[in-house]
C-alpha cells in the first residue's frame, strides 16, 4: 500500500513525461515501462514513422499525377476513354474496372519511385563504404613489432 501513495504523490507533483515514466518504473518495479521507453525512442521506429509519412505524401502526389495528367492522356490516345467511368454492369451490380486500372497504374508508379529512391540510397551507402575501405587503419607500433617477431619465429 505504501508504493501506491508514493506514486500518486509523485504523479501529482510532476509535470514532465520523463519524471512521470520514472515514477511509474519506481512504483511498479517492472521492466515493461523501460522496455517500452527504449522501443519508442529507438531510431528504427522514428525512421519507420518518417518513411510512412513520406510514403503517404508520395502516394498523394502520384495519385494526383495519374488522375489529372496520365490517365487523361492515355484516354485521348485510346479514343477519348475516361478510365474512371469504365464499368461493366451485371444486373444491378456495377463492376468498376476502370478504377482498378487507375489503381494499378498508381501502384506501378509508386513502386518505381520507391525503387529509384532505394537505388539512390544503396548507391550512397556503397560509396560511403568504399571510402571507409580505402582508408587503411594505422597499426600501433607495438602491434607492428609483435607481428614482426611472430613472423620471424614462424620462419625458424
Amino acid at each position: 500500500m505504501r508504493w501506491s501513495v508514493r506514486c500518486a504523490a509523485v504523479r501529482m507533483s510532476t509535470s514532465t513525461f520523463n519524471v512521470w515514466i520514472t515514477s511509474i518504473e519506481d512504483c511498479f518495479a517492472v521492466s515493461i515501462v523501460s522496455e517500452f521507453k527504449e522501443f519508442a525512442l529507438k531510431g528504427s521506429l522514428v525512421d519507420m514513422a518518417v518513411g510512412i509519412v513520406i510514403g503517404a505524401a508520395i502516394s498523394q502526389m502520384v495519385g494526383a499525377l495519374v488522375d489529372s495528367v496520365i490517365m487523361p492522356i492515355v484516354g485521348i490516345f485510346l479514343g477519348g476513354i475516361d478510365f474512371s467511368s469504365l464499368a461493366y454492369s451485371v444486373g444491378d451490380a456495377n463492376i468498376g474496372y476502370g478504377a482498378f486500372i487507375q489503381a494499378m497504374i498508381n501502384f506501378l508508379i509508386i513502386a518505381f519511385v520507391i525503387f529509384m529512391i532505394l537505388k539512390a540510397i544503396n548507391k550512397m551507402r556503397a560509396a560511403a563504404g568504399a571510402e571507409a575501405e580505402e582508408e587503411p587503419e594505422e597499426v600501433a607500433a607495438d602491434v607492428e613489432l609483435l607481428t614482426e617477431i611472430r613472423d620471424l619465429l614462424k620462419q625458424r
